[in-house]
C-alpha cells in the first residue's frame, strides 16, 4: 500500500469512527429521554440498564452508519481541500477519483458489513431490545415507603409510617388500611413498631408488627342497621404482601419472535408467502359472502315484485303500515349490507398493510446498506468542491443531505405501507439522491467551476455589463 493511500485511510477512518460513535450516542440519548420515566425509580440493576442500552445501540447502527460515512467523507475531502493537500495531489498527477478510491474501498466493505448486520445481527438485537424494554415497562416502581406519606402501590393496601430507620428495616407508628377483601369490609391495623423485610426470592414483603391493634368493620349491609365491629389486640403479628409484580422478570422470546422486525430475509420470504395465501383465501371468502347476499336479495326482489313490474308498483299496493315496515326493513337490510362491506374492506386493508410492512422490512435491509455507498458518492465530491474541513461546514452539509434522504424515505415508506406504491417504492430516496451524487462526482472529477462562487459573480457581472 502506498503512503498516500495510508494517509487517506488514516484521515478517513478516524472521523468515520468518531462520527459513528457520536451518531449512536445522539440516537441513544433520544431513546433515553423517551423512556426515562420507565427507567427511573424502579430499582433496576445496572446490568439490566446496560443490557437495554446495548441492544438499543445495536438497533441504531443501520441509521448511524450512513450518517457517519457522509459526515466523514465530507470532512476528509474538505480538510484535504482546505489545507491545499488536494491541490498538491492534483499537481502530482493524482486525480480526485484516485484520491477517493481508498475511501471507496472502505465504504464498499462497510456496505457489505451493513447488509450482514441488518440481515443477521439486527433481528436478534431487536428481539432482545423489545423483550428487555417490555419487561422494564411492566415492572412497577421500587417499594419506597416514606415517613409521613401514604403509600398505595401495593394492590388492596394503603400504608403509612411515622418514621423509618436509615437502613429502611425498622418502622414506627405504622397504620395499614386493608381493602383486599372488598369494599364491604374495612380493616385497619395499627402498630407501634415493626420490621420490614423481603423474602430471599423478592416475591414477598413481610411486615413483623409489634404492640398493636387490628380493627375490622363490615359496612356492606347498611339497611339492617347492624355493623359488626371487631377490635383485636396483638403483641406480634406478621403480614405478608405479594410483590412479585415489582420484580424484574424476563419474558419468553416466543412472544416477539413472530414480528417482522425480528426476521431475516429468508424468514420474511416464508412469512410473506403464508400471509399472501391467507389474504387470497380471505378475499375469496369475502367475495363469496357478498355474492351470496346479492343473489339472495335479487331472488327475493324478483319473487316479491311478481307481476307488479317494479318495486314502486308493489309498494303502492301495500297498506300504509305494511309499506312503512317494508321500507324500514329494506333500509335496515341496506345498512347491514353496507356495514358488512365496510368491515370486509377494513379487514382486507389491514391485512394488506401488514403484508406491506413485511415487504418494507425486506427492502429496508438493502436500502440502508446501499445508503452508505450512495451518501459517500455525495459526501466525498462535495467536500472536495467546497474545500471546508473541521466540524462546521461538514456537519451542516451532512445533516442537510441526510434529512433530505430521510424525509423522502419516510414519504415513500408511507406510500408503500398504504399500497400507493409497490415494495420497490422503498428505493425512491436512493433514486432521488443518485443523480445528486453523480452530478457532484462529475463536477469534482472535472474541476468544474459550477460551485465556485467567484465564477458565478463574474457571470453576473458580465450579464449586468451587457445590459
Amino acid at each position: 500500500m502506498k503512503k498516500l493511500d495510508r494517509l487517506i485511510l488514516r484521515s478517513f477512518i478516524g472521523p468515520l469512527i468518531l462520527t459513528f460513535t457520536l451518531s449512536v450516542l445522539v440516537l441513544l440519548m433520544q431513546f433515553v429521554w423517551k423512556y426515562v420515566d420507565d427507567l427511573v425509580g424502579k430499582g433496576l440493576e445496572f446490568t439490566v440498564i446496560a443490557e437495554l442500552l446495548l441492544y438499543a445501540s445495536a438497533t441504531f447502527v443501520p441509521m448511524a452508519l450512513p450518517i457517519a460515512v457522509l459526515f466523514a467523507s465530507i470532512m476528509t475531502m474538505g480538510n484535504f481541500g482546505e489545507k491545499y493537500e488536494l491541490v498538491a495531489m492534483k499537481a502530482g498527477g493524482i486525480s480526485v477519483r484516485r484520491v477517493m478510491m481508498p475511501m471507496a474501498v472502505v465504504v464498499v466493505l462497510l456496505t457489505g458489513m451493513a447488509f450482514y448486520f441488518a440481515n443477521n445481527v439486527m433481528p436478534t438485537a431487536m428481539l432482545k431490545y423489545r423483550m428487555t424494554l417490555y419487561d422494564i415497562t411492566r415492572k412497577k416502581p421500587a417499594i419506597n415507603i416514606r415517613p409521613g406519606e401514604y403509600y398505595s402501590e401495593l394492590e388492596g393496601y394503603v400504608i403509612r409510617v411515622g418514621s423509618k430507620s436509615k437502613d429502611g428495616r425498622i418502622l414506627e407508628d405504622i397504620i395499614i388500611y386493608d381493602h383486599s377483601r372488598g369494599a364491604g369490609v374495612l380493616n385497619v391495623i395499627v402498630a407501634n413498631s415493626g420490621v420490614m423485610e423481603a423474602s430471599p426470592d423478592n416475591r414477598y414483603l413481610h411486615f413483623s408488627l409489634r404492640d398493636g391493634y387490628s380493627y375490622s368493620e363490615e359496612v356492606g349491609n347498611e339497611n339492617s342497621g347492624r355493623r359488626p365491629f371487631t377490635s383485636i389486640g396483638f403483641s406480634e403479628q406478621v403480614i405478608t404482601f405479594d410483590i412479585s409484580s415489582f420484580a424484574y422478570n424476563k419474558t419468553s422470546e416466543d412472544i416477539f419472535k413472530g414480528s417482522y422486525q425480528m426476521m431475516n430475509i429468508n424468514q420474511l420470504d416464508t412469512a410473506i408467502a403464508k400471509l399472501e395465501t391467507t389474504f387470497d383465501t380471505r378475499v375469496g371468502q369475502c367475495r363469496g359472502d357478498v355474492t351470496m347476499q346479492l343473489r339472495a336479495w335479487k331472488r327475493l326482489d324478483s319473487t316479491a315484485v311478481g307481476q307488479q313490474g317494479s318495486v314502486d308498483s308493489l309498494l303502492q299496493t301495500l297498506p300504509d303500515a305494511s309499506r312503512s315496515r317494508a321500507v324500514s326493513l329494506a333500509r335496515n337490510t341496506a345498512r347491514s349490507a353496507l356495514r358488512d362491506a365496510k368491515m370486509y374492506a377494513d379487514m382486507l386493508e389491514s391485512d394488506r398493510e401488514y403484508i406491506n410492512r413485511h415487504r418494507i422490512e425486506w427492502q429496508r435491509k438493502f436500502t440502508l446498506s446501499v445508503a452508505c455507498l450512495l451518501l459517500f458518492l455525495i459526501g466525498a465530491p462535495f467536500g472536495s468542491i467546497v474545500r471546508k474541513g473541521g466540524l462546521g461546514m461538514p456537519l451542516v452539509a451532512s445533516v442537510g443531505f441526510f434529512v433530505l434522504y430521510y424525509v423522502v424515505g419516510m414519504i415513500s415508506e408511507k406510500a408503500v405501507r398504504e399500497s400507493a406504491l409497490g415494495p420497490e417504492g422503498m428505493w425512491v430516496s436512493s433514486i432521488v439522491m443518485l443523480p445528486i451524487g453523480i452530478i457532484l462526482t462529475l463536477q469534482a472529477t472535472t474541476d468544474s467551476s459550477f460551485f465556485d462562487s467567484s465564477s458565478w459573480r463574474k457571470l453576473f457581472r458580465r450579464m449586468l455589463g451587457r445590459k
